[in-house]
């Protein structure tokens, strides 16, 4: 299963996420819940980095299957829009793939 867990600020703002393991929909390296979770996190990622001036710490270890992410500071409204969007894409996937995919919020 992959466990998404979004760190939130008090009132709901997404600053980071950490997601673990494969979705373990099918077989590693054509898992396609896997992929789809992959992309949006990796795309909402490298869009913070190139099209906003947030800091951000980012950790990916393709081995473990993890990927560690925070903007430090305050979130931009762009990187809000991104992370989001994410979001959205991810409740639609663990909504569909209830088994495989598991989102939990933490506020910080």
């Amino acid at each position: 299963m992959t466990n998404i867990k979004l760190y939130a600020r008090k009132g709901g703002d997404i600053f980071g996420l950490q997601v673990k393991g494969h979705a373990g929909f099918g077989v590693r390296g054509t898992d396609v819940v896997c992929a789809s979770v992959s992309i949006l996190v990796i795309n909402t990622i490298n869009s913070i980095q190139k099209l906003t001036s947030d800091k951000c710490n980012e950790k990916v270890n393709a081995r473990k299957a993890t990927i560690d992410f925070e903007i430090d500071g305050a979130v931009s409204s762009e990187s809000k829009l991104l992370l989001d969007s994410m979001k959205l894409g991810l409740d639609n996937i663990a909504a569909e793939y209830p088994g495989n995919v598991k989102i939990t919020v933490e506020e910080v």
